[in-house]
Formats: C-alpha cells, sequence, structure tokens
C-alpha cells in the first residue's frame, strides 16, 4: 500500500478533496457523475479507480439502494452512472480504500493551514518534530452528493460510510436560505469539527465549526455549486507517532430561485 501512496505523494501531501461532479444527460435511464480529485473545488485533477472504492451507491425516492458502476475512466475523473431516477432527487456517496503517505516537515503547516487544525493536532506534531519524527499518515477519502428538484424540501439520510455529511434542512434550499448539516464519524456526531463550504464560480470559501451535536448552519449567498468539506485528523490509537485522517465532501446545488423566493 506504501509504494501506490508514494506514487499519489503529490497530491496527497496536502488537503485535496475528492467529490462528485454531476454529469447532466450522460446516462439515459439514470444518473451519472464524475468523481475526481483536485487541489481546490471544482477542478478535478486525478482519478479514482474502480478498484478502490469499498462502498458507493445511489439511494433513491424510495430509499432502495443501486450500485454505481463504471461508465468512462477519464484522466482527471472516474465516470459512474446508477440506474435511479434524476427526478427522484438520488442521494448518492462513494468512499475510497485507505491510502498511505509521508509528508516532509516544510508541508505540514500547509497542510495544518488547509484544513483549520487544532491546537492539540499541531501541540502533538511540534512534540513529534521535535524528536525527529517523520509525518506518516493513513488517509481515506468519503464522497456524498445530493440531488433534488428546486423549490423542494430536503433532508437526508445517513449512508454507510465511515465520515458522513447529512443535509438536516427541512425546506427549500435556494440563495440565502439557512441549510443545516450535520457531520457524523462512524455513525456519531463529530463535535468542534472545522468545515468549508466552497462555491465553484467564486472560489469563496466560508469556515465553521460543529456543535456539541456535530452541526453546522451556512446561508450560501451566491448560486450554483458547492461542496461542504473537511478533515479529521488524529493521531492513530493503535501505531505510535502515527497519524489517520478522514477526508470528507458533501456536494449539492444551489438554484438561483427556489420555490417560495
Amino acid at each position: 500500500m506504501f509504494g501506490c501512496a508514494l506514487a499519489l505523494a503529490a497530491f496527497g501531501a496536502l488537503a485535496h478533496d475528492t467529490w462528485f461532479e454531476p454529469l447532466p444527460g450522460a446516462a439515459a435511464g439514470g444518473v451519472a457523475f464524475a468523481l475526481g480529485t483536485g487541489n481546490r473545488f471544482p477542478l478535478q485533477e486525478f482519478p479514482v479507480g474502480i478498484e478502490q472504492l469499498v462502498s458507493s451507491g445511489c439511494r433513491d425516492a424510495a430509499g432502495a439502494v443501486v450500485a454505481m458502476q463504471r461508465l468512462q475512466d477519464k484522466p482527471n475523473a472516474l465516470w459512474l452512472r446508477a440506474a435511479v431516477r434524476a427526478d427522484g432527487a438520488p442521494s448518492c456517496w462513494a468512499q475510497v480504500q485507505p491510502f498511505e503517505v509521508e509528508i516532509a516537515p516544510r508541508i505540514v503547516e500547509l497542510y495544518f493551514k488547509e484544513i483549520q487544525a487544532s491546537a492539540a493536532v499541531r501541540e502533538a506534531w511540534a512534540e513529534m518534530h521535535r524528536r525527529g519524527v517523520t509525518w506518516k499518515e493513513r488517509y481515506t477519502k468519503h464522497a456524498r452528493i445530493e440531488t433534488w428538484r428546486a423549490g423542494a424540501a430536503v433532508s437526508t439520510q445517513p449512508v454507510p460510510m465511515a465520515m458522513d455529511v447529512l443535509l438536516t434542512s427541512d425546506g427549500p434550499v435556494g440563495v440565502d436560505r439557512t441549510l443545516g448539516f450535520q457531520v457524523l464519524r462512524d455513525g456519531q456526531p463529530l463535535p468542534d469539527f472545522p468545515v468549508e463550504l466552497q462555491n465553484s464560480a467564486s472560489g469563496l470559501g466560508i469556515w465553521r465549526r460543529t456543535d456539541a451535536q456535530g452541526r453546522v448552519t451556512f446561508s450560501p449567498p451566491l448560486p450554483g455549486r458547492w461542496i461542504l468539506r473537511g478533515t479529521d485528523l488524529r493521531l492513530s490509537e493503535t501505531q505510535r507517532d502515527y497519524w489517520e485522517s478522514r477526508f470528507v465532501t458533501l456536494a449539492f446545488d444551489v438554484p438561483a430561485a427556489s420555490g417560495g423566493q
């Protein structure tokens, strides 16, 4: 596993996210998405291999889970499709197998900045660095995308991933409407967790921290594609001087106008 990670180190050393991008009209009788990794949303730069997916699927309007299948392998993304009705507002997800990476000390501070690392993480690394320990990390990517009809009330249910983000709002999604989210780790709320909401057109990034129930709210000021992103970084409970991280993204669309506006 380490050999593969070293090949990925050019983009694995910093907080590179993996997310879904919708592919309108690319899958007759279903929905299609590009699943890729990039330095900054919305530019996908690196593909994900279908063999790397340990959990993936789409949940249709009736709650049934439909498998995602390879559509095409592209240089910057894996195209996937699922045989679910697009007008049923499916919720889709993918968890990628863990990879391991070593990071040079000069890169660590940039990594911390990109994920808003906690003081406890920074202090732990400072102590390790003084002892001459090399940064070694096992990271796992989790991606989710929500689709919906403009003006429809939306909320989501957990999916089988180790990290997840739920949209907990009970009204329609729209510009300047308050959207509620909840971050889960192993099915449990993740408190005091930094998340960033990024817009595809403006490069705008808005940071928040979850409350004691893993909840956070945003009011998107612009329409278009958005992702909510975050990275849970902590010391391993089983390996000394080893880091483990879980990256999570939730992609969704904010229409220019929604019902009731």
